[in-house]
């Protein structure tokens, strides 16, 4: 072997990581939506922020547009897990679309927040990432009562009506780390400053960051499988990095990983992000196996057990509702 200094070879592998119980529902929900109304279905925006789900779709039947003005009037759209403005509910109301909404429960909580916050007519600071489609659709609540705060640095320059009336609320994929950061910021500027009823960064974002802070202290190298344009999957490399990783990198899939990347590597973190399908972490292990790391070790930092229910507009009809009604005609 050329590099002596590398004596052992291992993968640190993150658990959890992967599909959360939010991207698992809009997932299947366009394949029911597709099984039940035949194709094409539309949807509005990427359905979750990951590109391999987004074309295995498509070859299914989805056509993914950018705005309900996309869709032929009286088709059917399913909305995407990161939440809609009210707006847009009413022009696909408008265009007669048939609407199937896959909007997580935990961002319909914070959208749930946000009007009530904005009802009592408090100043609502979103911390979240500007332009983030999560943060759009939450703005749309109370266009009028929402300020976006991106980051620490974004806490001194924002403008409230009146400083004691204040709350703040959250994108539900952002650092825990860096958000109690901001918090803190905040609260300095405005010490009323509101909590949300529950934390906004949803469990599935904590749970992922705290794994992946189990395995970067002793990872020379992390791997973080998701998209760019995945929330969640990018703060996995910043905690990575944060937490001791002395380097970590985002990549779809095996075919993005640089060979130079493992120079003078003995131990590999491998994770990945809330919107990312197992077999493309399975395949980032195959070429990691290919390559002398053959040995894995799953590191759990937490039991995850969250599921949720399939959008009303898609679930079968229930074998007791079916009960009920029969007993109810034979009454």
């Amino acid at each position: 072997m050329g590099d002596m200094s590398v004596t052992t070879r291992r993968v640190l592998l993150a658990k959890p990581r992967g599909y959360c119980a939010g991207v698992d529902r809009a997932v299947q929900t366009v394949e029911m939506a597709i099984e039940r109304y035949g194709t094409p279905v539309y949807v509005r925006k990427q359905i979750v922020h990951n590109l391999h789900v987004v074309r295995s779709l498509e070859k299914r039947g989805a056509v993914f547009v950018d705005e309900n003005a996309d869709i032929p009037p009286g088709s059917v759209v399913v909305f995407s897990a990161h939440g809609i403005a009210p707006d847009v509910r009413e022009e696909a109301q408008q265009r007669g679309l048939q609407v199937i909404d896959a909007t997580c429960p935990l961002v319909t909580k914070v959208h749930n927040e946000a009007r009530r916050f904005a009802a009592q007519d408090y100043d609502i600071l979103l911390i979240g990432h500007e332009g983030h489609e999560e943060v759009i659709g939450t703005t749309g609540e109370a266009p009028t009562r929402v300020r976006l705060v991106d980051g620490p640095e974004g806490a001194g320059s924002v403008d409230v009506r009146d400083p004691a009336r204040v709350v703040w609320l959250s994108q539900t994929t952002l650092s825990v780390d860096e958000t109690t950061e901001t918090v803190a910021a905040l609260r300095d500027r405005f010490p009323t400053l509101i909590d949300p009823p529950s934390d906004d960064i949803c469990y599935a974002t904590q749970n992922r960051q705290l794994a992946v802070k189990e395995i970067a202290s002793d990872a020379d190298l992390v791997l973080v499988v998701g998209s760019q344009n995945s929330s969640n999957s990018v703060r996995l490399v910043e905690v990575a990095k944060d937490s001791g990783a002395a380097e970590a990198y985002l990549v779809d899939d095996a075919s993005e990983i640089d060979e130079h990347w493992l120079t003078g590597v003995g131990t590999v973190g491998v994770t990945s992000g809330a919107s990312v399908p197992e077999e493309l972490v399975s395949g980032v292990l195959a070429w990691l196996a290919e390559r002398g790391f053959g040995s894995v070790e799953e590191v759990e930092a937490v039991k995850e057990r969250m599921s949720f229910a399939l959008p009303r507009e898609i679930r079968p009809p229930r074998t007791r509702d079916h009960a009920q009604s029969q007993a109810a005609a034979e009454s």
